[in-house]
């Protein structure tokens, strides 16, 4: 069987900016007709403070990971979670991953498929049976100075729970809260060695060269939270 390497856990995404709609005007109107006529401008509301509910069946979290010869991309989901706004802003939040949805999305035969989640969920890699989920619990999040609007504006901090160990990770996201939803979206880099999970990494001297499974994978995460 070929090597493969490793997915997980976490991690969210936030709304664009709606596109403004052009507007035609058959006859411009007259000062008079446009304070007669013209509505009021509406404020902004604000955003209600308190827990936002994650909605699994609206995020998405993908994996990708390699080895020396090849490598593999595909899926896991989300089972619960919220993000906390307070201020107006996303301040805090967790995620909970469900590892028994683990998949290759790049495997399209059915045998294959099974084997690579049948290793992944082995003890040679996340030992699924006795850590069916993996968490992640935010501990503080940076606004990023000067961010422009579609970069990432804020560096998330918080503790990755993955095969029974935690460790602290920090990353860049874009995070924000519009019109009852609050999301984050980002990529970050895990170094699985770091959570126990050493099968076939390049720091075991046993591991022979054209067989080891890169140490670091990358989680794409897309998270929405709904009031």
């Amino acid at each position: 069987m070929k090597n493969i390497l490793l997915p997980v856990l976490f991690g969210a995404a936030l709304f664009a900016t709606p596109a403004a709609f052009a507007q035609t005007a058959y006859k411009m109107p007259t000062k008079a007709a446009k304070s007669a006529t013209a509505p009021a401008t509406a404020a902004a509301a604000p955003a209600t403070d308190g827990a936002y509910k994650l909605q699994p069946q609206l995020s998405t979290l993908g994996w990708a990971g390699r080895a020396v010869t090849h490598g593999h991309n595909g899926t896991i989901q989300f089972n619960g979670g919220e993000l906390t706004v307070t201020g107006g802003q996303v301040t805090g939040g967790t995620a909970t991953v469900d590892m028994k949805t683990l998949k290759a999305v790049d495997i399209t035969d059915a045998e294959s498929q099974g084997k690579f989640v049948g290793h992944m969920s082995s003890d040679d890699f996340f030992s699924v049976a006795k850590y069916p989920t993996a968490t992640f619990k935010i501990v503080s999040i940076a606004p990023i100075a000067g961010a422009k609007a579609d970069a990432n504006n804020a560096t998330i901090a918080g503790d990755m729970t993955i095969h029974g160990t935690t460790q602290r990770i920090s990353f860049p996201a874009k995070v924000g809260v519009k019109n009852g939803v609050a999301a984050a979206t980002g990529k970050v880099v895990i170094d699985r060695t770091k959570f126990g999970i050493t099968t076939s990494s390049k720091s075991l001297s046993s591991t022979l060269a054209d067989k080891a499974i890169n140490d670091d994978f990358s989680l794409d995460f897309n998270v929405v939270a709904k009031k």
